[in-house]
């Protein structure tokens, strides 16, 4: 299928064209996409499904060879005078392009007037795809840059209630403990379906069902033994001093008739809100969820009390019950099995690792000298460091307070430090040292891998070969292998996450995106992932497990060995669209193992996909791709890697991308009102300390 790149070069001005009264000719286009498209009893009718592109003289725009696609191009004069349109088959461009790929053609407008165009032909990602035209080029792929993660807005589900963080412009109150929500952020949660407002620390407390819920996640787990259902007597009132609603929690606006008030409870709300009002008529939610709390809490000591059977004795608790505590333990417990595939490597493995203990040293920013700045991004900074007290340097990772909890990502950040507490025990997982915090900020100390990441390599090689391709991707599918044992999936596999160590080994990093306790058949929903790296099953809204890993994997092979990305789009929306449906093309030059195991990666029927346990094709070592590999000398570092990167001494940043090392490394401050506002207690228990590492130092 493919796609093309066409570039718009002059439009050549008609006779009948009336030149504007300043004499200068200043047009430009808008360009119309559109699918053919059966319609029952209308035949096939041409409809535009993606918003109207304005391309500037001799820039770009690529689109996909869907069947009976066309391009409506419309030339106009600015301000706003309309001069001509033409519309053309995709396809009968690239009967243009036969030749050579490439054809620079004028296009008759409608009623006068021509416009020359230059198309060039992709029928397949071949080598070529990155040339062409000079000029930048609106299309995803590596000649793009870095591209960074995305995660869709957590939802806490309480009782069909879809709770999201929310930032609020006005006034508002809590619907439950009818207090005042502060804050200069996202002061509290509301609900993605009936509106109602709470404070986040209230969420739990909400009794009713959402009422546009027909059938919440939890409802079956949650039956109580009890049914509240008292319907409200509202009645139009017309309040005479300010009152807001107790549902949605903001101002009833209006002079007269502004809202409703329960004559039995006296409850206000909205007219809009009325249909989600809960039916809870004279109930103090607040306090009935203390009591409902308390009464759990009686039973469970009751309980703890009991002496266990011996049934309860020999089973074996589920991951989902663990703590955190426990979680790390059950971690350690699976890593001891890795450990012995390389301990015997010459350089000492990393230490074991544990929380922070009384006898152990605290570390703070005062330990630390900030050298350079080896990236950073909305979450904060990465920035090399020296530890003032043995010269060492380190890579720290600062994220701002203020930022995770404006994004709801306390927990994301609390299992990136559980996961990097167990990384230093796999030799492809980058090692934390330790991990404190300060009021503005947390910090990350962790090894400093300083051969660049893979994609400062592939954008100065263009590609790599079969073997270097080959290695690399091995090296990864230990990491994620490793990780999957422990039921977490990674979720953010792409070139800027693949670190290089001196002796040109890989290092997988940046463990943001996890998620903990996915066993057997346990699953996740959320949309998160970097675009270009997405499965299909995310983007299709549906439940997924360790599967999202391997696709990305596939990406991630197929931009190693032929440098530019498997799919392709005008915009975000488009590039989803192709990651969904387009097929896959392989140039004829890339080795017929290497296209088996792309394709077998790249496989959007689940149970099909190579690397996936639970599929037809999990045991991934064994495909032919790897024959010339043995996994256990790879994984205990044995075999030389096909390249080092040029590494002056430890403190080298060569291999960075220069537009971070060249800034000056400091934080950035908080503002004073936005620091105050800061609850501090969400970060309890984030310190950390690696064993091995504290005693080294004492």
């Amino acid at each position: 299928m493919g796609f093309i790149r066409v570039k718009l070069i002059e439009v050549e001005q008609a006779a009948e064209w009336k030149v504007s009264s300043s004499g200068a000719f200043d047009p430009y286009c808008a360009i119309h996409i559109k699918e053919a498209v059966q319609t029952p009893g209308q035949g096939v009718q041409l409809v535009q499904k993606k918003r109207t592109i304005y391309p500037e003289w001799n820039k770009c725009f690529d689109t996909h060879l869907y069947p009976g696609r066309v391009i409506s191009v419309v030339v106009m004069e600015k301000p706003n005078v309309y001069r001509g349109d033409t519309t053309i088959g995709v396809q009968f461009l690239v009967d243009q392009c036969k030749k050579d790929g490439f054809s620079s053609l004028w296009l008759d407008l409608s009623p006068c007037g021509r416009l020359l165009v230059q198309v060039r032909h992709f029928a397949e990602a071949a080598e070529d795809a990155s040339k062409g035209f000079e000029g930048p080029v609106n299309k995803s792929g590596l000649t793009g840059g870095r591209r960074g993660a995305i995660r869709k807005q957590k939802v806490h589900e309480v009782r069909g209630h879809k709770f999201v963080a929310r930032f609020f412009r006005q006034f508002v109150f809590c619907s439950i403990c009818k207090d005042f929500l502060w804050g200069l952020n996202k002061q509290g949660y509301q609900c993605q379906v009936c509106t109602c407002v709470v404070h986040k620390r209230c969420h739990n407390q909400v009794l009713s069902t959402c009422p546009g819920s027909t059938d919440a996640n939890e409802t079956k787990k949650l039956k109580e033994r009890f049914k509240i259902d008292i319907p409200h007597r509202f009645k139009v009132t017309t309040y005479l001093s300010p009152t807001f609603c107790d549902h949605c929690g903001s101002m009833l606006y209006g002079l007269f008739r502004q809202g409703l008030k329960c004559e039995a409870c006296g409850m206000n709300c909205h007219h809009k809100c009325q249909k989600h009002v809960a039916n809870l008529c004279g109930i103090n939610q607040k306090a009935f969820a203390e009591a409902l709390g308390q009464a759990n809490a009686d039973k469970q000591r009751r309980l703890s009390q009991l002496p266990p059977s011996p049934t309860h004795e020999s089973s074996a608790p589920s991951v989902a019950s663990f703590q955190d505590e426990n979680l790390e333990k059950h971690y350690e417990k699976i890593a001891d099995e890795y450990e012995e595939m390389w301990q015997a490597e010459a350089p000492r493995p990393p230490p074991r690792t544990s929380s922070v203990s009384k006898s152990m040293k605290k570390y703070s920013l005062n330990d630390f000298t900030f050298l350079k700045v080896l990236g950073k991004g909305s979450f904060g900074k990465v920035l090399l460091s020296e530890l003032k007290s043995n010269g060492q340097v380190y890579a720290i990772k600062a994220l701002k307070k203020d930022v995770v909890l404006e994004d709801d990502d306390v927990e994301c950040t609390m299992i990136e430090r559980r996961v990097l507490s167990i990384a230093s025990r796999h030799p492809f997982l980058t090692a934390i040292i330790c991990a404190f915090q300060s009021k503005e900020h947390l910090f990350f100390v962790m090894e400093y891998v300083n051969g660049g990441d893979l994609m400062f390599h592939i954008q100065a090689a263009g590609k790599f070969d079969d073997y270097r391709s080959c290695f690399y991707t091995a090296e990864i599918v230990c990491g994620l292998e490793f990780l999957h044992s422990l039921g977490i999936i990674y979720r953010d596999l792409k070139l800027d996450n693949v670190l290089m160590d001196s002796k040109g080994h890989i290092k997988i990093a940046d463990f943001g995106m996890c998620k903990e306790k996915i066993l057997d058949d346990a699953k996740t929903s959320t949309f998160c992932g970097t675009p270009d790296y997405i499965a299909p099953e995310i983007l299709k809204g549906q439940k997924y497990d360790s599967s999202v890993d391997w696709w990305s994997l596939g990406v991630l092979l197929y931009e190693m060995l032929i440098g530019q990305s498997p799919f392709a789009g005008e915009d975000e929306e488009d590039l989803f669209d192709s990651i969904c449906r387009d097929k896959v093309h392989y140039p004829k030059w890339v080795s017929q193992s290497a296209v088996s195991c792309m394709v077998q990666l790249l496989e959007r029927n689940i149970g099909e996909r190579l690397g996936y346990k639970a599929g037809k094709n999990g045991d991934i070592r064994r495909h032919e791709f790897f024959a010339k590999l043995n996994w256990r000398q790879l994984e205990a570092r044995r075999i030389e890697a096909p390249f080092k990167p040029k590494i002056r001494s430890p403190r080298d940043v060569e291999n960075f991308d220069s537009d971070f090392t060249t800034e000056a490394p400091k934080l950035t401050p908080t503002d004073k009102a936005l620091l105050a506002s800061i609850d501090q207690t969400q970060f309890k228990g984030f310190s950390y300390v690696n064993q091995s590492f504290n005693r080294d130092l004492s």
